[in-house]
């Protein structure tokens, strides 16, 4: 177990300190582009973290496993097992650490069941017809997911959680450009399918991979898209918030740059997935504390 682990681990039972662990293991291994943002918390905060995200990657993974027989029934029992996070006697790692959290941040259980709702939609269905359509769901799997995480960062303004709210869908858009190509193996396009025909762009040539000026052109459309959400979202972020949200601010500058990333290659994400390297997220997160500082330091 790392030092940074440890840390986050302190003062807690040996059973619980094992949930968490495992937790912060799942964080680790996603290799997430949150992993390094999350280093800004503090113990408690982080780990709470930790087992948030721990949870949202299980759930979401139900939908992705082509090894799970039924994964609308695996998804019941996580709702089943919701009801022991928030009744208090919930029966496994994730979720023990998951009530742990939701009891010290006082997080709505509403934000949880709406990222279930997320991932049953992608059991079925696989395209969607327009934006309107896809920002339900990128609403489900990303901007709930945003909402858990400002309750346990901490805010007063009330704005925040339209903050949280655009960059959730910021963040989901940037994924869904990056992740065309591995989307399209398992017969899913997330792009909207008004939006293929306005550029002339075939669900075909998408699953098949097939790179073109008219798919540049799609994917400029995507990403100018996501832009605006990040342009939203910062207009939402209230001063008083700032230094709270210090970590949601890193995961902004590390999911603005893989856009940039993406961008840059002429949108060659049909080719394989994009990334940054993990020295490039190290560097943001600091360039994000760095400026926390500086405010602090005027203010």
């Amino acid at each position: 177990m790392s030092e940074q682990v440890n840390g986050a681990l302190t003062g807690l039972s040996g059973s619980l300190a094992a949930d968490f662990a495992r937790c912060a293991a799942i964080t680790r291994q996603s290799s997430s582009n949150f992993y390094y943002a999350f280093k800004l918390l503090g113990a408690e905060r982080r780990r709470a973290l930790y087992a948030a995200y721990a949870f949202c990657r299980f759930v979401d993974d139900i939908a992705d496993d082509d090894h799970v027989r039924d994964p609308a029934l695996l998804l019941r029992r996580w709702r089943e097992e919701l009801d022991r996070v928030y009744r208090g006697d919930p029966t496994r790692a994730i979720s023990r650490a998951l009530a742990d959290s939701v009891r010290r941040f006082s997080i709505p259980r509403r934000y949880f069941d709406e990222i279930i709702d997320g991932v049953e939609m992608d059991l079925a269905r696989k395209r969607y017809r327009t934006f309107e359509e896809l920002r339900l769901y990128c609403y489900r799997v990303a901007s709930a997911v945003g909402l858990v995480c400002i309750e346990i960062f901490g805010y007063r303004n009330p704005r925040t959680r339209i903050y949280a709210e655009n960059l959730g869908l910021a963040f989901q858009l940037t994924n869904i450009i990056r992740d065309v190509r591995e989307d399209a193996e398992r017969g899913r396009i997330y792009l909207p399918l008004e939006d293929l025909e306005r550029f002339a762009v075939t669900e075909e040539e998408v699953l098949c991979g097939r790179h073109s000026d008219r798919f540049e052109r799609l994917m400029e459309y995507q990403a100018r898209r996501a832009r605006e959400f990040y342009t939203l979202a910062e207009r939402e972020l209230a001063p008083e918030d700032r230094s709270n949200l210090l970590t949601a601010e890193a995961m902004r500058l590390i999911y603005r740059a893989l856009l940039h990333r993406i961008e840059k290659s002429r949108y060659r994400v049909l080719d394989g997935k994009l990334r940054l390297s993990a020295p490039h997220k190290i560097l943001l997160v600091t360039a994000a504390w760095a400026r926390g500082r500086l405010r602090r330091a005027r203010s």
